[in-house]
């Protein structure tokens, strides 16, 4: 098929990739124009779509807005039979909807209705869900309302967001393929009317621990921004905790009770994993034998 492919980040490029390795032309990527970034926040960075693709010798587009008359008269150009799209960020008016002549199909980062919107994976493990998935969706005008044509499944357990986000990137791509083989015996299935929830965009402020919620809770959050990473403030630092345990130790929320124990509205984590700023991994007794955290300290 000719291909129109649409996408931003990590979990885009194994569906791009997959369609290339199908046979499939890729007559165009559009992806997210370049963004600050680099070690100083200033350079200009490419999207990890867009470099994958221009390493793929696929014409790249990033326009910041698909709504005018010239941008949908250049997509439509394209003679697409679809165009696949996999958290590609913009919003996609009718014009370009329609231009392909199979519409566009959106690899959904979960079981929809459940989680729609831009942050289903963390939402998933911030809720407790025990599995989540991916969903091939044909789309329409509502924010991933369009009936299901393919969908998988995995449960949760103890998985942080990156590694939820690697597995289901890898199940999307190979769900796309197969949807666009046709070797899928499920015709399009409108999404139920019920259990639909929203997956509100990660506001930086959620990155701060709460210790005041339950111990199951925190451990959730730190699965859940893992990466980049949830934090507390100790001496002035801000320290990312990037695994942690529940354990059944009780104290005043957000007390250090032992070698890093940390006590929460009910139970107390104990991280396993964190991070100081510019440091690199490290386990609670190599974060302690350089900085200083005295027990009853108040986090």
């Amino acid at each position: 098929m000719r291909i129109i492919f649409m996408g931003t980040p990590d979990f885009a490029v194994p569906t791009l990739d997959a369609l290339v390795a199908a046979g499939h032309q890729v007559v165009a990527a559009y992806s997210q124009p370049p963004r600050p970034g680099g070690r100083r926040g200033r350079e200009l960075t490419s999207s990890p779509v867009q470099a994958r693709a221009e390493a793929l010798g696929i014409a790249v587009r990033t326009p910041t807005s698909l709504r005018d008359a010239e941008a949908q008269a250049a997509f439509a150009a394209h003679d697409a039979d679809v165009a696949v799209v996999a958290a590609y960020g913009l919003i996609l008016p009718q014009p370009i909807l329609d231009a392909p002549k199979l519409g566009c199909l959106n690899v959904h980062g979960s079981l929809l209705p459940r989680w729609r919107g831009a942050a289903p994976i963390q939402r998933a493990i911030l809720a407790g869900d025990a599995e989540t998935g991916v969903c091939i969706m044909q789309m329409e005008a509502g924010l991933d309302t369009g009936p299901v044509l393919l969908e998988g499944r995995t449960a949760i357990g103890s998985k942080t967001a990156g590694e939820l986000t690697i597995e289901l990137a890898q199940m999307g791509a190979r769900l796309m393929v197969e949807v666009l083989a046709g070797t899928s015996a499920l015709a399009p299935a409108p999404q139920p009317s019920d259990g639909i929830t929203y997956a509100s965009k990660i506001d930086k402020t959620e990155l701060r621990i709460d210790f005041t919620q339950s111990a199951d809770q925190v451990e959730r959050c730190v699965r859940a921004f893992n990466p980049p990473g949830a934090f507390f403030e100790a001496n002035g630092e801000r320290i990312r905790v990037l695994a942690a345990d529940v354990v059944s130790s009780e104290g005043a929320p957000g007390t250090v009770l032992d070698r890093l124990t940390i006590a929460c509205g009910t139970g107390a984590i104990r991280p396993t994993r964190v991070q100081r700023a510019g440091r690199s991994v490290m386990t609670p007794d190599e974060l302690l034998r350089g900085f200083s955290l005295a027990l009853g300290t108040r986090l």
